[in-house]
């Protein structure tokens, strides 16, 4: 199973724990990415990733979420089929880097984007005829995900 982390799922688990919601979705992350380092979930990286975290004015966030990247066994690059479906999630009023991380794991044929980001999760469940993928909060999904799961080793 391929997953797209966006970026504000990398950086879920380097941000201030205090809170509750943002404690459950780190730790539902650092499980999710627990998956994919022992091969039971696919973690995809772009492009599209690599230049947001590059943006990042933290060193030590930057190099953290880079380590986490270093699980990923996909890369996508950006091409022409990529920007043109992100500019056609803009228009769907999708922030930039919203829709092109949409697209990039449109493109990649995820299984699951995840994001943490309240605002894309709506705007992606409005336009859930359109997008080609299924879009989830981590907490949500890995209790799904879990409870198919069940009692058997191997994941759906």
């Amino acid at each position: 199973m391929k997953v797209y982390l966006d970026v504000c799922c990398l950086n879920r688990p380097l941000d201030d724990l205090t809170q509750e919601r943002i404690k459950l979705e780190a730790e539902a992350i650092n499980m999710i990415l627990n998956y994919c380092a022992n091969g039971l979930l696919i973690l995809i990286n772009s492009d599209a990733i690599e230049f947001e975290i590059s943006k990042n004015i933290d060193n030590f966030k930057i190099e953290q979420v880079k380590n986490i990247l270093s699980l990923a066994s996909i890369y996508i690059n950006s091409n022409e089929r990529i920007k043109s479906r992100a500019k056609d999630l803009m228009k769907l009023n999708f922030k930039f880097y919203d829709a092109l991380h949409l697209a990039f794991a449109e493109v990649a044929e995820a299984d699951i984007f995840l994001t943490t980001d309240d605002r894309l999760f709506r705007r992606a469940k409005q336009h859930s005829s359109i997008i080609k993928i299924p879009v989830d909060n981590p907490v949500s999904w890995l209790i799904n995900l879990l409870q198919l799961q069940g009692d058997n080793d191997e994941i759906k």
